[in-house]
This record gives structure tokens, C-alpha cells and sequence, in this order.
């Protein structure tokens, strides 16, 4: 029989903080922070909150690094029925400007490292916290740790965050608690091991905090009762350390990750005996990567297949198919997990047979509830029965194996950072010097994809690579920046005036087997 599990995240934290409270919950620069708490923390935060005047509903915004701190501020302002926006700290200041503003955010909390972006949200009318360790203490602190008097449901939003649009403006992702928790009782009640952790197991988050898989996979692990060791950033070392001396169980890493950290001189001899699984995702891993991966590492490889708006994974590929025999599988994505649904339709709609490429289309528990403030945006990506459209093309073959082949979206992925030309095409335009461009994603081996901007000069104008790329980055996030610029006569245009992207493109995936890497 399968026990009752929380509808909520902050009920999830309340249910192990009452069963093992001495258990240890979050370790972050020599902090140690137990279940109980991290409970009485979190209901702190939620009244500070309430005591801002923030209602049921509002945002807060939160801009920085992982920390355990930032951790207990998803939780509280969970408990307060506010819903959280992290945001990406490799932002540029008109980028976060633009996230504040669209979410209407009532207060931003900020690490010192971005001072300069809380006094300008200040001067705006906004209210500030700073993150540093004794400012955030005063104001957890002065609030009792008494629970908040706000009911909340697991339909409500818990997160929503931002991912790169394609005209050019991120969107807000809304999220439920429902979305991030219904998940876990389906693998449990088919039984999915392997994706299932218990109260107690060791995890790293290493990943950016305003990613779903940052800030999701720090949900799922408190809905699960993990022992949490949060790192500012990935850093391989410090990853690999921390595996040996706290004998990590679970690990989630992006691919770019994943081969950084088998580069790190620590690797050859590292003790990676404790990982019992290693999942994987957010973006295609070339095969060679995934096969050195399996044979140093050697635990139990998953990859997860999905996007913020499926809070990640409603796809993966089990351990069982990254074992020696089984390489023709292992460049799918996997199957649908249990609760979940993946089918291939057409342009029009309709479903099609295995083989044929075409769309995904994803039905899941775990599907967004729709982009804030964006009706059409959403209506084009929930397309009713359930089903939400991904962006992605693929096939899948007659066992139910999914594979992406290319994005009919033309988002570019890069070391696990989604980017899309539109943005960084309206950051280089306004150079004086240029009078068209076009970005693509180009074969990278470290990063898997790279930004490459395709640039068309006005008559008489000279500028160079690095002028065009430095131009770019005051305007957008350095992840988004080109890494290489080509200078070209002409665009190539449809007769409507569209750019042609794939024939961009094609000379530098020609010979791939996929149009993704």
C-alpha cells in the first residue's frame, strides 16, 4: 500500500522535520542545518514574508548563488503561499531589470555579489534583503517560527521561472507544487528505483539555482527527505571532494558538467563508489562523453528528458540501457516515465506512427500551468487534451524509445543554458555597424552547442569579431554572447523575408546524424 505523500512542499518539509528532526537537511560553508531547522526556519521566513506585507500570490525574486540560505527562502516563501523567482545570476542588469518588472516582484533578495542591481531595484520603489549572512539572519529571525496562517493547495504556484522567448523576451514558467510533487507517487507505485531516493540519501546541488534543474531538483530533494550539500556553483573539485567525504548516493549533472568533471586531474583516482546513480540532462550527450562517463564512474547512469515547462524529467533512459550492449539505445532519450505521455504529431496536430519525425508532445502531471501573463504563448504550447508541444523534433521507435533529432524552435542549448537567437540577434543589432544578423548553434565539444552570430555590415562599416561580441555583452547575459562571429554579404531569406536558419546551419552539422549536440 502506498502511504499518503504531501500535496505540498512545505508539508514535505513538515513531515520530515516531525519524523527524523535531528537528521541533517542542508550542509552549505560549514553550516549544518538539521530537518527541525530547517522547518522552524522556513515558517520564520514564511511570517517575514507576511510581516513584508506580501499576500498569497505575490512574488519574490531572489538573485544569487545556491546557498542554503536561498534554500530556506524557496520554503518559506512556499509556506506563505508567495510564489519564488530565482533568477539567473549570469544575467545582464537589463535582463533581471526586465524579469522584476514582468513578474511584478514585491521584494528581491540579493547576494552582495549583485549590490549594484539591489540599489537599483531600491531606487525603484522595490523592496530590498541582502543576503549577506547577518542581514538575512535579522530578518529571518525577528519573525516567530510559529506556522503562517495561509492555507495553501497543491494547485497553487510555487515557482515560476523565466526561460529565454522567441521573440526575444524571457517568459515566466508557472509551476505548482502539484507539478513538482505527483511525480514521486507515480515512480513509486510502478516501482522506478532507480529515480526514487529515500529520507536520508546525500545529494549535491551544484546546478544554477534559478534552473528547474537547480531550484526543482532542491524541491524533489526535500520532498524526498535528502540530506542536501549545496554548492554556490559547480566546481569539479569541490564536487568530487564532497562525493568521497559524504559518500553522495545521488548526483544530477548537466552534460557540459559531467565532462568538466571528468577532466578535473582529481577524477582519475577519485572514489566514486558511494554514487549509486548519476542522472543526466538538459541537454543531448554526445555517446563517447556518456561511455567514458559510465566506465569511470561507474554507477547507474539515467538520462532525463525535459524542460522547465515539465518541471524536467518526464522521459529517461534507465540504467540498464547504459550498459555495454545496449549502445544503440543510448542515444534516445529513454521511454516515458510512469504518470507520463509521449507522442510525435505533425504540423497539423495528428499523431504520428513510430519512425516519423515530428514534434513532441508531452501530457504529464507535471506540464506548466501556462506562462504569466502570456495567453497566446500559452495557448500555442498547451494544446488542450493535457498536452503540451515542446519545441523539440524527434521520432520514436517501436520499443516507445524517444529520439530528439533538432529543435523546431530555434533554440540554441549550450553547456545547459537555453538561448535563443532572438535575443541575441536584438542585442547586436543595435551596433552602428551592423545591418543584419542572424545567430545560429554550432558543434561545440565542451559545451555541446555554441553561439555563432552570422553578421552583415552596413556599406562603408568595419568592425570586428571581438567588437561585436563585447557590444553584446553589455546588453545580455555572457552565457547568450557569441563565442564566434562570421561576416557574410547577405542573410538568406525566404520570399516572405524569414531567415533561413537550417541553411545557416547546415554547414557545420554536415555529416551528424543529429542536428542537436
Amino acid at each position: 500500500m502506498i502511504m499518503p505523500l504531501p500535496k505540498t512542499f512545505g508539508d514535505a518539509l513538515r513531515h520530515h522535520a516531525t519524523e527524523r528532526p535531528d537528521a541533517v537537511a542542508l550542509r552549505h560553508a560549514g553550516r549544518v542545518t538539521s530537518y527541525a531547522a530547517f522547518d522552524a526556519h522556513a515558517d520564520q521566513v514564511a511570517n517575514a514574508l507576511i510581516a513584508m506585507g506580501l499576500n498569497k500570490g505575490d512574488r519574490v525574486a531572489y538573485l544569487g548563488r545556491n546557498s542554503d540560505h536561498a534554500i530556506e527562502l524557496a520554503l518559506g516563501a512556499a509556506r506563505a503561499g508567495v510564489v519564488f523567482v530565482p533568477i539567473i545570476w549570469r544575467l545582464a542588469p537589463p535582463e533581471v531589470e526586465h524579469i522584476l518588472e514582468d513578474s511584478g516582484a514585491a521584494a528581491l533578495f540579493v547576494e552582495p555579489d549583485f549590490a549594484a542591481i539591489g540599489e537599483a531595484a531600491v531606487a525603484r520603489g522595490l523592496a530590498v534583503v541582502a543576503m549577506d549572512e547577518a542581514s538575512y539572519t535579522t530578518f529571518r529571525d525577528a519573525a516567530p517560527a510559529t506556522s503562517p496562517s495561509v492555507t495553501i493547495a497543491e494547485d497553487d504556484i510555487v515557482l515560476q521561472l523565466y526561460t529565454s522567448g522567441t521573440t526575444g523576451k524571457p517568459k515566466g514558467v508557472m509551476l505548482s507544487h502539484a507539478n513538482g510533487i505527483r511525480q514521486r507517487r507515480a515512480l513509486i507505485a510502478a516501482g522506478v528505483e532507480w529515480l526514487l531516493s529515500d529520507p536520508g540519501d546525500t545529494t549535491i546541488i551544484a546546478m544554477p539555482y534559478g534552473h528547474i534543474g537547480g531550484v526543482g531538483v532542491v524541491l524533489g530533494a526535500v520532498n524526498s527527505g535528502q540530506e542536501l550539500i549545496v554548492h554556490a556553483e559547480f566546481d569539479p573539485g569541490a564536487v568530487i571532494d564532497a562525493v568521497e567525504t559524504h559518500r553522495v548516493k545521488r548526483l544530477f549533472l548537466v552534460p557540459a558538467a559531467i565532462g568538466i568533471l571528468l577532466h578535473h586531474p582529481k577524477a582519475a583516482t577519485a572514489d566514486f563508489s558511494s554514487i549509486e546513480t548519476l542522472s543526466y540532462g538538459a541537454s543531448p550527450i554526445p555517446l563517447p562523453l556518456l561511455q567514458q562517463a559510465v566506465a569511470r564512474i561507474g554507477c547507474g547512469f539515467v538520462q532525463v528528458y525535459g524542460m522547465t515547462e515539465t518541471w524536467g524529467g518526464v522521459v529517461a533512459l534507465p540504467p540498464e540501457d547504459h550498459l555495454p550492449g545496449r549502445e544503440h539505445k543510448m542515444t534516445a532519450a529513454g521511454k516515458a516515465l510512469p504518470g507520463s505521455e509521449v507522442k510525435i504529431i505533425g504540423a497539423d496536430g495528428a499523431d504520428l506512427p513510430p519512425g516519423a519525425i515530428g514534434e513532441v508532445a508531452v501530457r504529464s502531471a507535471n506540464n506548466t500551468i501556462g506562462y504569466w501573463n502570456k495567453p497566446e504563448e500559452t495557448a500555442k504550447t498547451l494544446i488542450g487534451g493535457g498536452w503540451l508541444r515542446t519545441g523539440d523534433a524527434g521520432m520514436m521507435d517501436e520499443d516507445g524509445y524517444l529520439y530528439i533529432q533538432d529543435r523546431i524552435k530555434d533554440m540554441i542549448i549550450t553547456g545547459a543554458e537555453n538561448v535563443y537567437p532572438a535575443e541575441v540577434e536584438s542585442a547586436i543589432y543595435g551596433h552602428p555597424a551592423v545591418a543584419d544578423v542572424a545567430v545560429i548553434g554550432v558543434p561545440d565539444p565542451k559545451w555541446g552547442e555554441a553561439v555563432k552570430a552570422m553578421v552583415v555590415l552596413k556599406p562603408g562599416e568595419n568592425a570586428d569579431a571581438d567588437a561585436i561580441i563585447a557590444y553584446a555583452r553589455e546588453r545580455i547575459a555572457g552565457f547568450k554572447c557569441p563565442k564566434t562571429v562570421d561576416f557574410i554579404a547577405a542573410l538568406p531569406r525566404n520570399p516572405s523575408g524569414k531567415i533561413l536558419r537550417r541553411e545557416l546551419r547546415e554547414p557545420f552539422w554536415a555529416g551528424r546524424e543529429r542536428k542537436v549536440n
